[in-house]
């Protein structure tokens, strides 16, 4: 067993349970609330919506999501809390940095900027005293930039001083996880620790067992999916997540949405479009995918190795 930071405090591993690996409440910008609080809804609003989410969730058995909203992605501390406590599910949050890295960073030396990150692991955020319970990283389409490098290298000196897992955003079908490895290794970090994410954008099986045999664990974590020209629609996607179970990777992946509160959007077309596109929320893989899981063959023993027993292990194992 391990302890896991989430924002009301410590949890032990094991009272993880069921857990969504890669999702967010709040989805916005750095200083957008702080700077211009009548750019869409209220605070308040989100949290009510929020609580309301994420209790219909746990109601239908969700317990625990890892929410890898950075700072540049608005990440809001006291938000997070309050919808953790009026929905009593677990939310992990994390430090690290999405694709907008600030300029402040673009030529500082990796240690710099790992102490920050370091920092609101082991003393907290934003002065909250809660502390991040995971480590993200971002690189897209075309790949790892040079100033994305310097986040990733970060990031896996945070590791390696904290021990605390290490979440990445990825464009499978660029096959940006083998770069991001590629960097980790050479930073030292054990990738029984790295979680290499949004890797079902694409069906590229022989890709996603490359990934696996480096020893990272793969976030297939992009559901519905298939509202980019060219990517797999749910179903899709979960004939994929029935080959890895197949070919004996079943004890290394996780399910998730990459979900949000659809309050965030600005505009109410903007927020019924969201929720149109995804109407189960962060009950989709629930309500739709694990039943589709079990008609192509899967177990109740897979799907609970999937969606309890690998989070948990995520955590403890090394």
């Amino acid at each position: 067993m391990a302890s896991v930071n989430t924002v009301l405090g410590s949890v032990d591993s094991a009272d993880l349970d069921f857990t969504l690996s890669h999702e967010h409440i709040v989805l916005s910008a750095a200083g957008m609330r702080q700077t211009y609080p009548e750019f869409g809804a209220d605070r308040q609003s989100i949290i009510d919506a929020g609580v309301a989410a994420l209790k219909e969730a746990y109601d239908e058995g969700v317990r625990t999501i890892i929410d890898v909203t950075t700072f540049d992605l608005g990440r809001d501390i006291g938000v997070m809390e309050a919808v953790s406590r009026g929905s009593g599910v677990n939310v992990i949050p994390c430090t690290g940095n999405h694709l907008a890295v600030p300029r402040a960073f673009w030529g500082a030396p990796p240690q710099m900027v790992a102490q920050l990150f370091i920092r609101e692991i082991e003393e907290g955020i934003d002065g909250t005293g809660v502390k991040a319970g995971i480590i993200k990283v971002a690189s897209d389409a075309g790949g790892v930039t040079e100033r994305e490098e310097v986040v990733l290298r970060a990031a896996a000196i945070t590791q390696n001083r904290t021990g605390v897992r290490l979440s990445t955003h990825t464009w499978s079908p660029d096959r940006v996880g083998e770069q991001q490895i590629r960097i980790l290794k050479e930073e030292g970090v054990d990738l029984n620790r790295v979680y290499i994410g949004h890797s079902n954008d694409d069906t590229d099986i022989e890709y996603l067992l490359g990934l696996l045999e480096q020893g990272v664990w793969l976030g297939l974590d992009r559901y519905p999916g298939g509202r980019t020209p060219g990517t797999p629609n749910w179903e899709g996607r979960t004939e994929v997540v029935k080959k890895l179970i197949d070919a004996g990777y079943g004890h290394r992946i996780m399910l998730s949405h990459d979900h949000s509160v659809p309050l965030c959007q600005p505009t109410p077309e903007m927020q019924e479009d969201r929720r149109q596109f995804n109407p189960d929320g962060y009950l989709f893989i629930t309500r739709n995918v694990l039943p589709r899981l079990k008609e192509l063959g899967a177990s109740d023993q897979d799907i609970h190795q999937i969606m309890v027993n690998n989070p948990r292990n995520f955590f403890e194992v090394d």
